[in-house]
């Protein structure tokens, strides 16, 4: 059977949510075992002053990179050099995520050149202009030949701007079945927790992901400086919040850290080539975002046997279930945050049962072999229908 070329255009400078899901897609995907193989080429957005942790990792993976070089969010330039790839690489499916990258599909009019798949994976927030910049997919996305989400909140949303429902397809994200079980094992922990000085008493709250508005740290700093007063003697007080990724929002988290007095107790990595060690520290994961589509860090907490506290938005529900896989709680609520924050931390029979229901789904729902079959299968009926189209 004819492999499919793939070319995928990301903006990525690191590797979390869409990059990684695209590199573990294109390692499953070479082989052909889910059905035709796929050869995947990625071009993403380079600046000189932002860190080549994708580009590296996906060099490192023998996955093709065409850096495209940009000044700004929008240099014009980009759509010449994504039409010249284009013409030079000829694909048989286009690839986009995000705003940017649908907008520019369409712009450089990569999606007459080949069937075109958009990857829909929500909106961040960081600022004015960004939010402006979102309503570009009411234009983008109704052109392309197939829109790919991961949740049906998300679904429904890009039926009100426009694109049709029968172009739409959910697939979740997916993760390895034994994914963080190699960053729990000693001596790793405890270098880990003297390296960024976390007291080995001290329990370990962590938050991974992109420090932008929808995930709301700023909520998640006030549950834990509700926690860090508590002293009740059961322990719950005795917690280090870590938390994992980089991006615009950072000096607001810090600001509040300060006001809130929790230096101390708080310690933010910066961007990070993987967080799977963080997990082998972690007593607990949280996610206080106020949107998410398929959020990795959920899989990963869930395939780290580390319990999980959430906020119920977005595909969150879809994947975890309160009380019997983690415990849910409503958005922009510090007040009940905290309170489940601290049920898992005093409850171990509690933590241990969230925990093992939730790699049970792992292995049952959301593994790579799955969703690389369920994306092939989409490519390869975009094909047909160009096929059908042309002749």
């Amino acid at each position: 059977m004819k492999s499919i070329k793939l070319l995928a255009i990301v903006e990525a400078t690191s590797v979390t949510g869409p990059a990684k899901g695209l590199l573990q897609f294109a390692r499953m995907a070479r082989s052909g075992g889910a059905g035709p193989a796929v050869e995947v080429s990625i071009a993403v957005f380079q600046r000189s002053d932002q860190p080549g942790l994708f580009i590296q990792a996906a060099s490192e993976m023998s996955v093709p990179v065409y850096p495209i070089a940009e000044s700004g969010r929008f240099d014009r330039r980009v759509i010449a050099g994504l039409s010249a790839l284009g013409q030079s690489l000829q694909p048989d499916v286009v690839q986009s995520h995000a705003v940017k990258s649908h907008f520019l599909v369409r712009r450089s009019g990569l999606n007459r050149l080949a069937p075109w798949v958009a990857f829909h994976h929500g909106y961040t927030w960081p600022d004015l202009r960004a939010r402006l910049y979102n309503q570009l997919d009411r234009w983008s996305l109704r052109a392309a030949s197939r829109v790919v989400t991961v949740s049906q909140p998300f679904r429904r949303e890009l039926i009100r701007h426009g694109v049709p429902a029968a172009r739409i397809d959910i697939v979740h994200n997916a993760i390895e079945p034994g994914w963080g079980r190699t960053a729990s094992g000693a001596p790793a922990p405890a270098e880990l927790r003297a390296r960024l000085g976390i007291d080995p008493a001290r329990k370990v709250i962590l938050i991974v992901g992109r420090l932008s508005r929808e995930k709301d740290h700023l909520s998640l700093l006030r549950a834990f400086s509700r926690l860090a007063l508590a002293h009740d003697g059961e322990g719950a007080a005795n917690a280090h919040l870590l938390i994992v990724g980089g991006g615009p929002e950072r000096a607001r988290i810090e600001a509040a850290i300060r006001h809130l007095g929790l230096s101390e107790a708080v310690t933010l990595t910066g961007p990070v080539a993987s967080a799977e060690p963080y997990y082998g520290i972690a007593d607990l994961a949280v996610l206080s975002s106020l949107s998410e589509g398929s959020p990795n860090a959920l899989l990963e907490a869930m395939a780290a046997r580390v319990p999980v506290v959430a906020t119920a938005v977005g595909g969150i529900p879809e994947i975890v279930s309160d009380r019997e896989s983690a415990l849910l709680v409503p958005p922009r609520n510090p007040e009940a945050l905290c309170r489940a924050i601290r049920e898992v931390l005093v409850d171990e029979a509690l933590a241990r049962g969230l925990a093992a229901r939730a790699c049970e789904l792992i292995l049952t729902r959301h593994t790579l072999e799955a969703r690389t079959g369920k994306l092939i299968a989409i490519y390869t009926a975009a094909l047909a229908s160009q096929k059908r189209y042309s002749s």
